[in-house]
């Protein structure tokens, strides 16, 4: 079986993932800073879970090494703090930074190592509307995904001639969850939809790949 790995696991987006890539075949494994809450996800789709800090060099180097090698990475971690400016704790922003766009160089990092030697995989990573603009007293979030979205199309260019698809989605909208129910029509993203679209990027043939690909629910304004 193919071996895919979600790193910055919940119950939102990464486990519609989890579940799409397990009909689609794949062996999982899952990875999060806290597992705990994640038992039955992975009895659900027989993935091995695994705790690992993002930010942290040796333990994404260590995650690696006890999954194997991996066909297909999603980069889905999250961590931000907002306010103004002018009163931000300097290492809330550092952890958002860490988190954000840190701890995805490493995962492409690692994932390139076991990847380049076959000639295959692909790597996603998360993205969203932060990363194409910056919004008041979000500062961080913007610093952070703006510098992952700029790891994506340097790793794409590097990456893509050598058989490695890399691509950075733009979640533009909210996304449904158990947190944050549907209030009105089509107003959130529907995680399994996000999903499919996904699995949409891993399927594509190589002579027409995507780089990028924005999603957003009708309703939200550009």
């Amino acid at each position: 079986m193919p071996r895919a790995l979600i790193i910055g696991v919940g119950d939102g987006l990464s486990a519609s993932l989890a579940r799409k890539l397990r009909q689609e075949g794949y062996d999982l494994a899952l990875a999060a800073r806290d597992t705990g809450k994640l038992g039955a996800l992975a009895a659900e789709t027989g993935a091995s879970l695994h705790a690992a800090d993002a930010a942290d060099p040796a333990a994404v180097a260590a995650l690696f090494a006890a999954v194997g090698k991996l066909e297909v990475l999603v980069y889905n971690p999250s961590y931000r703090v907002r306010g103004p400016i002018a009163e931000l704790d300097p290492e809330e922003v550092r952890r958002t930074l860490e988190v954000t766009a840190f701890g995805g160089f490493l995962a492409v990092r690692e994932a390139a190592r076991q990847m380049l030697p076959r000639g295959r995989g692909t790597i996603l990573l998360t993205g969203a509307s932060a990363g194409v603009k910056g919004f008041p007293e979000s500062a961080p979030f913007a610093m952070g995904k703006f510098a992952l979205r700029g790891l994506a199309q340097s790793a794409a260019r590097e990456l893509h001639p050598k058989g490695i698809h890399v691509a950075h989605i733009v979640i533009d909208g909210g996304i449904r969850s158990a947190r944050r129910p549907e209030t009105a029509e089509a107003a959130l993203l529907d995680p399994d939809a996000i999903a499919e679209a996904y699995w949409q990027l891993i399927r594509q043939p190589r002579s027409a790949w995507s780089a990028e690909l924005e999603l957003r629910p009708w309703v939200e304004p550009f």
